[in-house]
Order: C-alpha cells, then sequence, then structure tokens
C-alpha cells in the first residue's frame, strides 16, 4: 500500500472525520468537500444516504420538513478490490495518491499504536465468525475485519485480515450494548 493511502485510512481513524468532515455535517457540507458526483438513496423521507463510491454519508431526519443531521459514514473499503478506478474520487487521489486494491488491518493497526491510537476489539456477535470489530475509543470509530471465509458474505478477492469498512461513528453506548450481548 503506498504511504498516502495509508495515511488517508490512519486520518480517518485517528480524527473520526474524512477530509475534515464529521458523521454529522449535513448534505450541502458533505456536497461542498466531495462533489456532486454521487448516487442518492433513501428507503423513506426519514433516511438518506449518498453513495461517493469509497464513502457512503447517511444522515436522517425525523419529519419530512426537518433538516437532514448527518448519523455516520462507511468507508467501504472492500469495494477497492474489484480495481474500478472511479471509486476513488479526484478529491482522495488529489489528496493521497493512488490506493491499493486491500488494506491489511495487521498493517493498519501496528501504524495506528505506533502513533498512541489503540484499537480494541468489540464483540460483534451478529457479523461472528467471519468478521471481527475493532474500535478506537477516542475519535469512535470502528474497523470491520474479515476474520473467516463464508461462501455467502465473505467478498470475492479478499483475504482474512482485509478490512472490510470503516465506520464513524460507533458510540459507547452502542460498544457496551454489544459487550452486553456477548456476556
Amino acid at each position: 500500500m503506498t504511504p498516502y493511502s495509508l495515511a488517508f485510512y490512519m486520518d480517518v481513524v485517528t480524527t473520526g472525520t474524512l477530509l475534515g468532515l464529521r458523521p454529522t455535517d449535513s448534505p450541502d457540507r458533505v456536497t461542498e468537500v466531495l462533489g456532486s458526483r454521487f448516487g442518492e438513496n433513501s428507503f423513506d423521507r426519514q433516511s438518506m444516504w449518498r453513495d461517493y463510491g469509497l464513502v457512503e454519508f447517511f444522515w436522517d431526519r425525523a419529519r419530512t420538513n426537518d433538516p437532514w443531521k448527518g448519523h455516520h459514514f462507511t468507508l467501504q473499503v472492500h469495494r477497492l478490490a474489484y480495481r474500478n478506478r472511479t471509486l476513488v474520487s479526484e478529491t482522495f487521489r488529489d489528496r493521497y495518491g493512488r490506493f491499493t486494491p486491500r488494506l491489511r488491518f495487521d498493517k493498519l493497526r501496528r501504524l495506528l499504536e505506533r502513533r498512541g491510537v489503540p484499537l480494541v476489539e468489540v464483540p460483534d456477535p451478529a457479523n461472528a465468525p467471519y468478521y471481527r470489530t475493532f474500535w478506537q475509543p477516542v475519535s469512535k470509530v470502528a474497523v470491520m475485519v474479515i476474520a473467516g471465509y463464508d461462501e455467502y458474505s465473505t467478498p470475492d478477492n479478499l483475504r482474512v485480515g482485509d478490512v472490510y469498512s470503516i465506520v464513524a461513528p460507533m458510540t459507547d453506548a452502542e460498544v457496551e450494548w454489544r459487550r452486553a450481548g456477548a456476556a
């Protein structure tokens, strides 16, 4: 992996932001930073997400007339394994360079620990035993890692130890809920 794209992932995990964007930022603010090339999706009038290829931002609101409130963002790292250059926008490439098709968790974790940014494993009963989830308590970022193969849930072109996705935020309450459910 190039040092630049690895720096991108390290920045996200360390700060809980993506190019300065917080999970709570408005759709307009996200468009201002990432541009207008996205797919917009909605299940209903109270939830929406925008797919920028590598990253998706999610919003919700209580009523149709209310403003959108940012809920979370997800880096869909596993999509890079398909080697589709359009997944990584020019905004990311201009700042971080070339992105490789896989992100090895052990390398990311080792470099984060050198920075003093530890990752703590949290239970993931919904995805075990094929995935493991690690959490950064300060930035509230979760990293999902492939732990085993399953013909239905493991993506092609990925290996055990590859990062599947990175999500911000994973709240303290969700971590406690997962721990309580695993006990």
